[in-house]
């Protein structure tokens, strides 16, 4: 059975024939219709049409689902609808263009970063924009950012050459630039809001004694890991080395990764703005900094997805005493509800562009399953550890 990085490198006229694969793996998968083949013209139309009357029909069978289990699926869809409705076009306008903005210019750091790393492997633009997509908006409806990991498991699938470990490699480097930013971000929240710390880390500011024991046993079980399986990290290592190749290039890595990540960190800031102001809520560099600071606390702490809930929590944190608790509950629901549409249907659209609709639904599909398996292995791991402890 042909997997979908074969799809995506056979669909590409420039991929090397590689030993081993049939002249129907190398084959371009897209038939396009001919008007010289009306036959085949009216075979995909019913094709579509089917297609069409099933998905309603799963749509249908779904809310039917949904309802029986007690959720109220129209009352959700009308709290969207009255949400983004109540704010003015051009507020709705603007803040997707700048949505846009933040995530094509992020993925093009990764698509620099992997160019890099495997600079043989024909690594393709519009691929890695629309895994970086899938990501955004996998993050924003899983728990624990587990669209991370799918992108990264959908990058070695599409790029010949590329390793977990190497891929991994690749977005530590991606995330130079956004660690230093938001360690900025952080000093300001905790030097200026009071009780942000708190909110999510009491039990650290309460028992920081607890917490400098456990930071060294999980370094000292981290060493002991590393001791024991020396052979596997240094084959790790070398297939890190790889990912982070960008780094070597000095010039290549400011034009090509921090720079677009700092426009898209100003794109991002772009989006609080007009949020705000259409909320009438101030806008200035002291209030975005707060808000910065405690989504992004948010997001890393939270285990809900997109982090719903504890973003709300610390957005009415970090704008107590500039506004009311409704408004600036009001405001983080509308940016969440709107950021987190616009990202799935960004997504979707471009991973049809980029596989295919089969493809592109197959490529997300493999790769959430590998990430679950990962993510379970882990546990059973740590469940294996503390009981032999």
């Amino acid at each position: 059975m042909e997997s979908v990085s074969d799809f995506a490198r056979a669909d590409d006229p420039k991929s090397p024939p590689t030993a081993g694969w049939s002249a129907a793996a190398l084959a371009p998968r897209k038939i396009w219709p001919m008007a010289t083949q009306p036959a085949l013209g009216r075979a995909q139309g019913q094709v579509h049409l089917r297609r069409i009357l099933i998905g309603a029909l799963v749509i249908v069978v779904l809310g039917a689902a949904a309802t029986l289990l007690g959720w109220d699926v129209s009352g959700w869809l009308k709290h969207i609808w009255h949400t983004i409705t109540g704010i003015p076009l051009g507020y709705v306008v603007a803040a997707i263009v700048l949505i846009t903005v933040e995530t094509t210019a992020t993925a093009y750091a990764w698509y620099s970063i992997l160019r890099h790393a495997y600079p043989d492997s024909d690594v393709r633009w519009i691929q890695v924009l629309a895994c970086y997509a899938a990501a955004v908006a996998l993050n924003s409806v899983l728990p624990a950012n587990l669209g991370t990991l799918v992108m990264l498991l959908m990058f070695t699938t599409i790029i010949l050459a590329a390793t977990f470990a190497g891929v991994l490699a690749g977005m530590a480097v991606q995330k130079i630039f956004f660690t230093l930013i938001g360690a900025f971000c952080y000093v300001y929240l905790f030097l200026t809001v009071g009780g942000s710390f708190s909110l999510q880390l009491g039990f650290v500011s309460e028992h920081p004694w607890a917490t400098a024991i456990l930071l060294l046993g999980v370094a000292t079980l981290l060493f002991l890991l590393a001791r024991m399986l020396r052979v596997r990290v240094a084959q790790w290592w070398e297939q890190a080395k790889t990912g982070a190749q960008i780094l070597v290039h000095p010039r290549a890595f400011l034009a090509r990764v921090v720079l677009p990540e700092a426009i898209s960190w100003l794109a991002m800031l772009g989006v609080i703005a007009v949020f705000l102001s259409a909320y009438r809520i101030p806008v200035s560099f002291h209030i975005l900094m707060r808000v910065v600071a405690g989504n992004s606390i948010a997001n890393v702490s939270s285990v809900t997805p997109g982090g719903a809930g504890v973003v709300q929590g610390f957005n009415v944190l970090s704008l107590k005493g500039i506004t009311s608790a409704s408004n600036a509950t009001a405001y983080s629901v509308a940016q969440q509800l709107v950021t987190t549409a616009w990202g799935l249907i960004f997504a979707i659209l471009l991973l049809v562009r980029a596989f295919g609709w089969s493809g592109g639904k197959t490529l997300v599909t493999q790769s959430y399953g590998q990430a679950r398996e990962k993510k379970a292995e882990r546990s059973r791991r740590r469940s294996r550890k503390s009981a032999s402890a």
